[in-house]
């Protein structure tokens, strides 16, 4: 087992793995002394008191920025965020939102989405960020699973109109003329609050919240975010991963605050600095990855109207060597992470080894979590075998929403993460995920292995490599082939050269030519492999 909870970064052991029972208890909470300065951010143990103390520290410095593509341009200083979030917050406390209410909003990056946390955090509220690439569907049944009681909706974004989009979902704000809510798709929602002209009765302004926040003082305020505290939760994160459904990950204050701070450690980012921000904030790596470490230190976060998704840097795949190069070079090479450790939980002292390309190196493990490497009865896996990452620790998620503890927890504490790994010396090395594995002929093909033989082929660029329901072999390893620049795929050629180079049942039994843009991508910047199941089971016309 690797436990850093008293040193950061700890390197790994060749016999970290291995669970001791008498060093099996669960990391200890954040200590809350020393007790925060009101002008100290890197104190700050609570939300309320990070924006506090910037707004104190920073003062009107701008710290968010965006620039609109179809939407006018922002920016807001760190005594705005204070002011502004505040009004909002007390607006928020009129219309009875308290300690543990649930507030879901829909903003892209910018000043918006950073006024809206800090409001409802500051009313003791759980904020809920939800996808501005959520479809009507999915809407629903986030609004429903959260059980968020009011929402925050931008209007516009990179031409989209959020309201319609929101009325398509829940018809009822079409037809109704009343906006104290009541819908059966989504019973516990109450309010909706959008900008904009010509908004459904069913929906109030930004007045609803504004007019409201008159009838609540500064000093009511402060009172009620005294009692705001690391043990309560702020955040839950609707995420999914390349095989997974939507899940509520659930976040305290404390570990938001405490890997802010371990983050920002980690980094170059420099007070006064100007840090552009790819990856969206409604998900882990962009929150947890820029807009926080950022406006702890008082550096500039810069946004566009849209952010990056490209599978040229697809996070969790064989990635070719030229887009290796061209990656963003960060200070830390960050492995393995998940929006239940709130981003990377180790890193490495390379960025890949030879043989294994999906990620950095577990050399070092993050502040204050434990890791181990397990098989399916919870023993220590030996060095070279294939075993469960599993993890746990202070900043981890203390359980998903509506999710039984016991589904993803096991009794001591440790977390099914999901991801497969080996033991290999003094590290441990990322071989994939569970749900990727293809069960072919009664044997287990890691697609990150064949991937990594095809990408060496002459020609090949990168390759996705599935199983496919089949009847006789119970999966059928297909795959998935972006060609470099102006060569031509020969598959023929192409299966012959893997036949000499992997065993047979590991070799694709059929072949798809598809571009860069046809990639399938989360929104995480991870490639969506149920999706990319789904493409090659239609363009094969194995479909049902």
């Amino acid at each position: 087992m690797i436990d850093s909870s008293q040193k950061t970064g700890k390197p790994v052991g060749a016999q970290a793995h291995n669970l001791r029972q008498d060093n099996a208890a669960v990391s200890l909470p954040y200590d809350p002394e020393p007790v925060p300065r009101l002008d100290d951010p890197l104190s700050a143990k609570t939300f309320p008191q990070l924006i506090r103390a910037t707004a104190a520290a920073y003062g009107d410095a701008v710290a968010i920025t965006l620039k609109g593509e179809t939407i006018p341009d922002d920016s807001i200083t760190f005594s705005e965020l204070d002011r502004k979030s505040a009004e909002l917050a007390r607006g928020l406390i009129a219309r009875g939102v308290n300690k543990g209410t649930r507030v879901g909003f829909i903003y892209g990056n910018g000043p918006s989405f950073a006024l809206a946390l800090a409001a409802i955090a500051r009313a003791g509220g759980i904020a809920v960020p939800i996808s501005t690439l959520i479809k009507s569907n999915e809407l629903v049944r986030v609004l429903r699973q959260s059980d968020v009681a009011g929402l925050l909706i931008q209007r516009k974004l990179l031409g989209h109109d959020y309201i319609e989009r929101l009325c398509d979902a829940l018809p009822e704000l079409r037809t109704g003329d009343n906006p104290d809510l009541r819908i059966s798709k989504a019973p516990y929602l109450r309010w909706i609050v959008s900008t904009g002209d010509l908004l459904p009765p069913t929906i109030h302004d930004m007045r609803f919240l504004t007019d409201a926040a008159r009838t609540v003082s500064n000093e009511m305020l402060m009172e009620l975010e005294s009692e705001i505290h690391p043990t309560d939760q702020m955040i839950e994160i609707y995420t999914s991963g390349s095989m997974a459904l939507p899940k509520g990950v659930k976040h305290n204050h404390g570990a938001v605050l405490f890997r802010t701070h371990y983050i920002r450690s980690m980094t170059q980012i420099e007070r006064g600095s100007q840090v552009a921000v790819f990856m969206p904030m409604f998900w882990v790596g962009g929150l947890m990855m820029y807009l926080l470490p950022n406006w702890e230190i008082g550096a500039t976060t810069t946004c566009s109207e849209g952010t990056s998704i490209n599978n040229r840097w697809a996070m969790g795949s064989v990635l070719a060597e030229e887009d290796m190069k061209m990656m963003p070079q960060m200070a830390t090479k960050w492995g393995l992470g998940m929006s239940e450790t709130l981003g990377p939980y180790s890193y490495g002292d390379v960025l890949r080894v030879p043989g294994y390309p999906l990620c950095a190196p577990m050399d070092h493990i993050a502040e204050r979590f434990e890791v181990r490497v397990v098989d399916g009865d919870g023993k220590a896996v030996p060095e070279g075998e294939r075993g469960e990452i599993q993890v746990r620790g202070y900043a981890l998620s203390p359980g998903l929403h509506k999710v039984e503890r016991s589904a993803y927890f096991e009794p001591d504490g440790f977390y099914h993460t999901g991801d497969m790994g080996i033991v290999q010396g003094t590290r441990i090395l990322f071989v994939g995920r569970d749900g990727d594995m293809i069960k072919t002929a009664s044997s287990n093909v890691s697609p990150a292995e064949v991937e990594l033989e095809m990408q060496q082929l002459e020609g090949v660029h990168s390759a996705y490599v599935v199983g496919l329901p089949d009847r006789e072999r119970g999966q059928l390893v297909v795959a998935a082939v972006v060609p470099r620049d102006g060569a031509k795929l020969d598959f023929t050629d192409m299966e012959m050269k893997l036949r000499q180079r992997l065993s047979s049942y590991k070799v694709p039994r059929a072949y798809v030519e598809i571009k860069h843009e046809e990639v399938p991508m989360l929104h995480s910047n991870k490639v969506a492999r149920r999706q990319m199941e789904r493409m090659l089971a239609q363009k094969l016309g194995r479909g049902e």
